[in-house]
């Protein structure tokens, strides 16, 4: 009997130390699936797994979307940007599209933003209301949005900014609570050229105007200036204004209509890629009875100056750079606010005290044409405008030194 006991004390120690054997050796690994890693990515870094899904631009509630107060970059979270342009017939906005575009990828390379979210078409207000409600269903976290309409996108841009979304216009101004603008000061970029235009008249003389689309932010300011300028100069009487929309074919064919019109024509004034238009359409018309030509701050322009100077060495015009640089400005301040910095608002101006206004890059005179032609035009497109891009350390002077 004593001898079975110990029989079974004998099994059951073995059962217990194979068991204890199991456990310490476990079971060999199976290989890892496809796609998986070794290790979890670290906090706002890009995930292995590259499936649809996970290439989707993260999407936060109207209520996650971190304003400058919320200090949201501090959660590690990346940010989507949403832009919201309603032309895209010009150079302008397609070198406005391609900067927000590299100045992003700047972000996305440090973990701190997603792809932008792009609603970008040649559309009217309905359309950029479209574009911009789309903007806020997919929940972005900042709107950048270059306005076709001084306040019809009001009603809209305040529903987004009462959803936690930081809206900033850029290029063209509003005047609405809450909305940031970024952009050169339009009006005063309009008097620049008309004074320049003006002086060389002698202050006296017949023009003609040929504005961008009635109604844009831009254009207002723009043609506010040119009336203020001519204000101081009675005798310079305005024979016709018409608009080109903004549009170089447009604008060739109305100063074709100007110049067939008004044969005592002295000079005029214009804006952006209309200048070209009309500059070509004054050459073809009399090149031999040239109008003083105010152009635009763009390679073509310049190449255009310059041909003209082998016709005639004594010929001299003015080239005001607008630069399409001034959204990829913003989007730096709009990362910048998500991350939770507090703009000094002592810095701001414009009509409702919150616009960031960035400095004229260049103008072109006589003085300087050939150093900025040699220097900017030589290996650049003609399509390319004179520009200017803040770095992220320059916008720092925008900020509080406390963040």
């Amino acid at each position: 009997m004593k001898m079975t006991k110990k029989l079974y004390l004998a099994l059951a120690m073995l059962l217990v130390l194979s068991s204890l054997l199991a456990a310490c050796g476990g079971e060999t690994p199976t290989a890892a699936p496809a796609g998986a890693t070794d290790t979890p990515a670290a906090a706002g870094a890009e995930p292995t797994n590259t499936t649809a899904a996970a290439e989707q631009p993260t999407e936060t509630t109207a209520a996650e979307a971190p304003t400058a107060a919320t200090g949201g970059g501090s959660t590690g979270k990346k940010f989507t940007i949403g832009i919201s342009n309603p032309f895209i017939s010009s150079e302008y906005r397609t070198q406005m599209i391609q900067e927000l575009k590299d100045v992003n990828k700047e972000y996305m390379d440090k973990g701190i933003t997603n792809d932008l979210v792009i609603e970008s078409a040649d559309t009217d207000v309905p359309g950029q209301l479209q574009q911009l409600q789309n903007l806020i269903n997919k929940n972005v976290d900042a709107i950048l949005v270059n306005p076709g309409d001084v306040n019809a996108l009001n009603a809209t841009l305040q529903d987004a900014v009462k959803k936690g979304i930081i809206v900033i216009s850029v290029d063209q101004e509003l005047n609405s609570p809450n909305v940031y603008n970024v952009g050169i000061d339009q009006k005063k970029w309009a008097e620049t050229s008309t004074k320049w235009l003006a002086d060389k008249l002698g202050g006296k003389g017949n023009i003609v105007e040929i504005e961008g689309i009635p109604g844009h932010p831009a254009n207002v300011a723009r043609m506010s200036g040119v009336d203020e300028v001519l204000k101081g100069y009675p005798d310079i009487k305005v024979l016709g204004k018409d608009t080109g929309k903004w549009d170089e074919a447009t604008g060739q064919q109305v100063m074709s209509n100007f110049l067939a019109s008004f044969p005592n024509m002295d000079g005029y004034w214009t804006q952006d890629g209309m200048a070209i238009g009309a500059f070509q359409a004054a050459l073809a018309a009399n090149p031999a009875k040239f109008p003083v030509a105010v152009l635009e701050g763009r390679c073509q322009a310049l190449q255009l100056w310059d041909q003209r100077l082998q016709q005639d060495p004594k010929f001299e015009s003015i080239a005001v750079a607008n630069p399409p640089g001034v959204a990829p400005t913003g989007l730096r301040i709009a990362v910048n606010m998500l991350q939770g910095k507090k703009v000094d608002k002592t810095k701001l101006g414009g009509t409702n005290g919150l616009s960031f206004v960035i400095p004229v890059p260049v103008t072109v005179t006589k003085d300087n044409f050939k150093q900025v032609y040699d220097s900017t035009c030589k290996d650049k497109p003609p399509s390319y405008l004179l520009d200017g891009i803040m770095t992220d350390q320059e916008v720092q002077q925008y900020f509080t030194a406390q963040s």
